[in-house]
C-alpha cells in the first residue's frame, strides 16, 4: 500500500503506518475519544496481527491527530477504529484515514466492508455513508453505554467503487 507522506497543503497533516513509537500519543487520544478506551496491549496485537493495518494522522510537528485501522478476514474488511483529535475534527482527516484504510483493505482482497458505530454519532455515520456504507443492523448495548449501528459496503472492488474513491479523493483539499 502507498500510504502518503506528502503534506496536505492546507492541513499540513500527513498519514504513516502507525508503529509503536506512535502508542503513548494514540492512548492518549484514544482516552479522551473513548468511554471504554482500548488498552496498549490490544494496540501491541492489532500492530502485530499480519491481517492488520492501522495509520496515524500527524500534524506539522509529527504529533498524532487521529488514527485508524482495518482487519481483513477472507473477502471482508472491517474498520477496526477511526478517531480524531477533537481540536482537529471538520478538517478531513477522517476522510483522508477512510480513504487510505480503504483502499489498502482493497489492495489485500477485500469486496466488502463492515464497521460498527454509535447510534448517535451521526457525523461519523454521514462519513461512513459517503464510503457506500449502509446501516444493515443494531448490536444491543455493543458499547457499555450504547448501541452501535452495524454498516456494510459490498462490491468495493468493483470499478463504481473505484469512481467513488476517486471523486472523494478529488474532493480533499
Amino acid at each position: 500500500m502507498n500510504v502518503s507522506t506528502t503534506p496536505d497543503s492546507t492541513r499540513n497533516v500527513t498519514l504513516a503506518p502507525m508503529t509503536e513509537a506512535h502508542l503513548p500519543e494514540v492512548l492518549d487520544l484514544e482516552r479522551r475519544t473513548y468511554a471504554t478506551p482500548w488498552s496498549e496491549q490490544i494496540f501491541r496485537d492489532e500492530l502485530a496481527a499480519e491481517n492488520r493495518l492501522y495509520l496515524v494522522a500527524l500534524d506539522a510537528e509529527g504529533r498524532v491527530v487521529g488514527y485508524g485501522g482495518v482487519m481483513e478476514v477472507g473477502e471482508e474488511a472491517h474498520i477496526t477504529t477511526v478517531a480524531v483529535d477533537p481540536a482537529h475534527r471538520r478538517a478531513r482527516i477522517g476522510t483522508r484515514l477512510m480513504l487510505e484504510l480503504v483502499t489498502g483493505a482493497i489492495e489485500r482482497g477485500a469486496k466488502s466492508l463492515t464497521l460498527e458505530v454509535r447510534v448517535s454519532n451521526a457525523s461519523a455515520q454521514a462519513l461512513y455513508r459517503r464510503f457506500g456504507m449502509v446501516p444493515v443492523g443494531v448490536r444491543k448495548a455493543y458499547y457499555v453505554d450504547e448501541d452501535a449501528l452495524i454498516m456494510w459496503a459490498h462490491d468495493i472492488d468493483t470499478d463504481a467503487y473505484a469512481e467513488r474513491l476517486r471523486q472523494i479523493r478529488g474532493e480533499l483539499p
